[in-house]
């Protein structure tokens, strides 16, 4: 599997990644009901976790309006893990150049738990609109372009069990739930290594992502240009793919 599927010792710690989830993917400020309606836990289970959270300083608490948002340490271990991060050190270069190029949302992501985690985040210079995607932030493989990247390495054994364990629920009315077509998707994906996000995760969000692969031929990363649906044109796609590829072999080549 492409994931690590080992039996996890007790599910506190999954009921805690859960809520940091839950904080990290929204605009912070949210209160006990939402973070345990958002997490999927009872508010007084909720309520555990949060208090042993801001003990260590994972969790903040505004005590006015009773909100949570995240906490001191997270943002220390995660400006820790970017800065050490092997992969987004070696993309940077020219990933800054492409963006120079194209001024668009640039964004580097990983995989983890059938999850696209992104780890890096270029915004335009010029464009006066801006993604709301952030650093950190986890989305579903099967609606992003850099998700469908991840999932178009797995073979039919892994594909299965990922439909198994994960809904194909939409989130735009252009989102695929339909496995037989996101199969049909995910095979032009291996044979093009470039996927779309066409307003699947976010309306009027348009996404073309490539894969950074290894000399053995795994994704180490993948990476994406984001823009408004409204700039997309034949001829503007065209010359973004251009320098993404371009980005793509100097990239691979550092890598490699």
């Amino acid at each position: 599997m492409k994931d690590n599927q080992l039996k996890p010792y007790g599910t506190v710690l999954i009921k805690a990644a859960k809520i940091l989830d839950c904080l990290a993917e929204t605009t912070g400020d949210v209160t006990l009901k939402e973070v345990a309606e958002l997490s999927g836990l009872t508010t007084s289970t909720a309520l555990k976790i949060l208090d042993t959270l801001i003990l260590i300083g994972y969790v903040t608490r505004n005590e006015k309006s009773k909100t949570y948002y995240l906490g001191p340490s997270i943002v220390k271990y995660s400006q820790v893990y970017s800065s050490n991060s092997m992969l987004k050190n070696i993309a940077e270069p020219s990933l800054e150049k492409l963006q120079l190029e194209v001024d668009e949302t640039i964004h580097l992501g990983m995989s983890n738990n059938n999850e696209l985690i992104y780890i890096d985040k270029l915004e335009p210079k010029e464009k006066s609109i801006y993604m709301s995607s952030k650093v950190g932030a986890r989305k579903p493989l099967y609606s992003t372009g850099m998700g469908k990247v991840f999932l178009s390495a797995y073979n039919d054994e892994e594909l299965d069990h990922y439909f198994k364990t994960v809904p194909l629920q939409a989130y735009t009315e252009n989102t695929i739930t339909n496995k037989f077509l996101m199969k049909k998707e995910l095979q032009k994906i291996k044979e093009t290594n470039i996927a779309y996000d066409d307003e699947e995760m976010e309306e009027d969000c348009y996404c073309i992502a490539m894969p950074i692969m290894t000399k053995q031929g795994r994704i180490e990363g993948a990476f994406s240009v984001s823009m408004p649906k409204f700039r997309v044109n034949e001829e503007f796609r065209n010359y973004v793919i251009d320098n993404m590829l371009e980005a793509k072999n100097t990239i691979e080549k550092n890598l490699n």
